[in-house]
């Protein structure tokens, strides 16, 4: 259901988001007494409620639906009176199935007429993907080679000038030293290789030592990263005796790109000489690939080449009300301008499949989409775990109390069009429009996934702040409300905070927002994350993580 709180929510310190619902959010903080209007009949609350918390607009009797987005969110596990705060301590986990809002073939595509020109300079690749970035990947096969990888991320940083953390470094000096006794940077010079963003090195825990299926995961990850439109070419690294082969790698490499139009060179480290001639090796594919990656310049390129992950972390009660129903209007648009969108975090999906279901295109696509749930649903129980696990307790201390209520506002980003596949755990998108990707609600993990399955641009969301970014997709960070927008400016890029206050609609901010993520994407705009240098690249070890 298209949202809509912008037009009176700078009236009101509370909103009811659907007709169905039996619980109101407040918007700002609501001391004990206060009256509140909903729809013409005033409530009185019988305690205080923190802003961005849910309260009970009749009372309920244990075992009752606790309804928000005209979805069941919870069930009351002890009467809860008229006007009393939804908490952990009425309140459990539930979902249930119900008629679904949307009708496979019913979207109404929104009005994308000021954007039918538009175009991004882009990475054109031989293969026909366009990249908005263009780097060279460093990877390892297993985690025994991750201090050659970081060797390796120093030498190169030095050698190109180009050390991220420079000023960092200068601050320790200046703290340790005195400024006065601080030796000054030499001022960087011009860049050797202006057309490449730079030399991006993964590392990480897996390789060996896990099962077959783990190391099969990771190499087809690793080859969704390294055949990705970002990245101009790979070097890779292996010890040799890992479970994580070369020829898996290979094998993997060669599916996606079956004319080997990527350059990718394999190197092992027990079949070289010594350490040094492995760095040395190393060093000379990483920059004669810069020199090549320098080659490609960027041009015009149509929005449909753009594919959007959406994933969002440290979400707080707002998050579903502004910042994700504004990434999901900004979705719709781009698919209805012929590009995709890719939502992730099953467990965040958990008590809106059939939302989902009704929106997929055909029974092929929602069985998958069924499947693929049930199948990790039944991981998690084999460990222990459960989707009802998944809000974390800065989740629960800022308004989402079950994750079936973080599920309703985190499935938002995903905007109203239909579905049009389902892909699992590092599989590639191949179909234009709205994707759903299995992979767990962890922020690193999932936006690792998203990269590796063809995101060349992700729109991550938070109402508590994380500074999270991804080694090869440039990661543009949405703030749920303005109070968090001013206080971690370094991280936020783009503020969704005006529609809590009914200052601006979403249809507003959703063109606004399209606009940074072309200038992003051309890269006219660089994201607080890429400018932090902040790569967080974390397999996931499936059945284990939420």
């Amino acid at each position: 259901m298209p949202q809509t709180i912008a037009s009176d929510s700078g009236r009101l310190a509370s909103l009811r988001v659907h007709a169905a619902d039996n619980v109101r959010v407040a918007l700002k903080d609501l001391p004990a007494g206060s009256e509140v209007d909903d729809d013409g009949r005033l409530l009185r609350l019988d305690e205080a409620i923190r802003h961005k918390h849910k309260f009970t607009i009749r009372p309920l009797d244990t075992g009752d639906a606790v309804v928000m987005y005209g979805v069941t969110v919870g069930r009351a596990t002890r009467p809860v009176a008229e006007g009393a705060a939804i908490t952990t301590d009425n309140t459990e986990h539930g979902t249930a199935t119900t008629l679904p809002q949307a009708r496979r073939g019913e979207w109404q595509a929104p009005d994308v007429t000021a954007f039918l020109d538009a175009t991004f300079e882009g990475y054109h690749r031989p293969d026909g993907q366009v990249g908005t970035a263009n780097v060279w990947l460093v990877v390892p096969l297993v985690f025994c080679e991750n201090r050659n990888i970081e060797v390796l991320r120093q030498c190169v940083a030095d050698a190109l000038g180009e050390d991220p953390f420079r000023d960092y470094k200068r601050m320790a000096r200046e703290l340790l030293h005195g400024s006065a006794g601080a030796t000054p940077d030499e001022p960087p010079g011009e860049r050797l290789f202006p057309n490449v963003e730079g030399v991006r090195f993964l590392t990480h825990t897996l390789g060996c030592g896990g099962t077959d299926d783990d190391a099969e995961a990771l190499c087809q990850l690793l080859a969704g990263y390294i055949c990705h439109p970002n990245v101009a070419g790979a070097t890779v690294l292996s010890l040799g005796c890992q479970k994580a082969q070369i020829d898996m790698l290979r094998a993997a490499v060669t599916e996606r790109d079956p004319d080997g139009l990527t350059t990718v060179h394999y190197l092992e480290q027990q079949a070289s000489l010594s350490e040094e001639a492995l760095i040395h090796e190393a060093l000379i594919t990483i920059f004669d690939g810069l020199a090549e990656a320098n080659k490609v310049t960027r041009a015009p390129a149509p929005l449909s080449a753009l594919t959007l992950g959406v994933e969002c972390g440290g979400s707080d009660g707002f998050s579903g009300l502004s910042a994700n129903p504004l990434v999901g209007a900004v979705v719709d648009r781009l698919v209805a301008l012929g590009g995709s969108g890719i939502l992730s975090e099953f467990p965040e999906l958990c008590g809106v499949e059939h939302e989902l279901i009704a929106r997929c295109t055909d029974d092929s696509v929602a069985s998958r989409f069924q499947n693929l749930m049930e199948a990790y649903q039944q991981h998690a129980a084999r460990v222990g775990a459960d989707f009802s696990m998944n809000p974390s307790p800065g989740n629960i201390r800022d308004g989402l109390i079950t994750d079936a209520m973080k599920s309703a506002g985190a499935a938002k980003k995903g905007g109203d069009s239909p579905v049009v596949d389902v892909l699992d755990y590092t599989e590639p998108r191949t179909r234009a429009g709205l994707n759903l990707l299995c992979s767990p609600g962890n922020d690193v993990e999932s936006t690792t996934a998203l990269a590796g399955s063809g995101a060349n641009l992700i729109l991550f969301t938070t109402g508590l702040g994380t500074p999270t970014g991804n080694p090869i997709t440039p990661v543009i960070k949405i703030s749920s409300n303005s109070e968090l927008a001013a206080r971690m400016s370094d991280v936020i890029d783009f503020d969704a905070g005006p529609i809590i206050r009914g200052e601006t609609s979403i249809d507003e901010l959703a063109e606004r927002l399209l606009r940074l993520c072309i200038a992003a994407a051309s890269g006219g705009y660089r994201p607080r994350a890429v400018e932090l240098a902040q790569y967080d690249f974390i397999p996931w070890k499936r059945g284990v993580s939420l």
